[in-house]
């Protein structure tokens, strides 16, 4: 069976090397739609595949990380990185360029390590990624899949290599957040939301 959650924020960026010039050579931003798609063959203790209420933890804080932010990419121009990160205190570095596409499949991985890492109370079994579609504008999404977030035809992505401005670090109920998933660290779920 397969669930969906929807969540939204609001983000700017630069996608260098596409073909409409207004996107690659100006940050411009989007209202975002993130449907996050979960997966099982069993249901839980509330005979469901995953409660609600427990994506608004740990999965909501990371995707609105992104929220009234600017997304970079590492290869970028070191000066505008640079700049950029002078003048934004809430700003995101990825491995990848910020299209809809790299959204993703760092959204899929990001959600994939979550989940790993969480101790499930309530019956909780085998919950998967399913996908993510991201949608970027009213007209346009794409949707990421497993293959995809490990695929290294589009580009490598580590986890490792994704860095949150501590800005956005000291919102997070954790600010330790992002260290204790790449360290795969068990964060188990409260019995109740």
């Amino acid at each position: 069976m397969i669930i969906r959650k929807i969540f939204k924020f609001e983000n700017a960026h630069i996608v260098r090397g596409c073909s409409t010039q207004k996107c690659s050579q100006n940050i411009h931003g989007h209202s975002y739609k993130i449907e996050v798609l979960l997966e099982s063959n069993y249901l839980d203790n509330g005979q469901m595949v995953y409660d609600f209420g427990l994506t608004k933890r740990y999965i909501k804080e990371l995707i609105e990380s992104f929220d009234h932010a600017i997304t970079l990419w590492s290869e970028d121009n070191n000066e505008y990185l640079f700049d950029m990160k002078k003048h934004s205190k809430r700003w995101i570095e990825l491995p990848v360029s910020p299209s809809a596409e790299q959204f993703s499949r760092v959204i899929f991985l990001i959600v994939e390590r979550v989940l790993e890492c969480t101790g499930m109370v309530n019956g909780e079994r085998n919950v998967k990624v399913h996908s993510i579609i991201v949608h970027e504008t009213e007209t346009g999404y794409a949707e990421g899949f497993k293959e995809d977030a490990y695929s290294e035809l589009m580009g490598k992505i580590s986890l490792e290599n994704i860095i949150f401005s501590k800005k956005i670090k000291l919102e997070w109920s954790n600010s330790n957040l992002w260290e204790a998933l790449l360290k795969n660290e068990l964060m188990v779920n409260p019995k109740k939301v």
